[in-house]
């Protein structure tokens, strides 16, 4: 591990490394009252490996955040706690860390949604972004719901879906997320 400043940069994982993340977790990135917690579907083994959300490249999260407004540059996912000060936090529909998202049982996304619940009331954000609309439905029990601002609330917690951001995820483009992902911005910013 090297240094740059005071933010230690994980080093590349091996492929022992990737084999010893599965089931894994990553620590919530969370506080109070935040304007919007992140929600992704659950962490990958690269993301296990280093510790830190969204941590492989080729995923488009940072990028996308930044083009969306929501930071004031690209942040590295070792940087993940100055979304806190931002008012933004990043947690997960499944705690465990698998090779990828199929790996998930339906019946493990529908108590994820049910933990989800008790911590959104916990923490009471203005809106969850759940990132992925298969994610979401199964979490949620919402076989119809669609990208964009959904119905139902959590208490006074607003719900939104985001197409996942994963470089696998090619039915968007770069300027289609940065796009979604402004408006749900501009929505928070109003809810504030």
């Amino acid at each position: 591990m090297s240094k740059t400043g005071e933010r230690s940069i994980p080093a590349k994982p091996t492929p022992d490394d990737l084999k010893a993340a599965a089931g894994k977790t990553v620590p919530d990135v969370i506080a109070q009252g935040l304007a919007v917690v992140f929600c992704g579907i659950n962490p990958g083994l690269y993301t296990a490996a280093i510790g830190h959300h969204f941590g492989r490249p080729g995923n488009r999260f940072w990028p996308t955040l930044h083009a969306a407004g929501f930071t004031p540059r690209v942040l590295k996912p070792w940087e993940e706690d100055e979304l806190i000060p931002l008012g933004y936090g990043i947690t997960n529909v499944v705690a465990r860390a698998t090779n990828a998202a199929e790996e998930l049982a339906h019946e493990e996304l529908v108590d994820g949604g049910r933990k989800l619940v008790a911590k959104v009331k916990r923490f009471e954000p203005r809106v969850l972004a759940v990132l992925g609309v298969g994610a979401y439905r199964a979490a949620f029990g919402q076989r119809r719901a669609a990208i964009g601002l959904q119905p139902d609330s959590i208490g006074d917690t607003r719900l939104w879906v985001l197409p996942n951001p994963s470089g696998l995820n090619a039915n968007y483009k770069p300027l289609d997320f940065a796009r979604l992902f402004r408006e749900l911005r501009f929505f928070a910013e109003k809810q504030g």
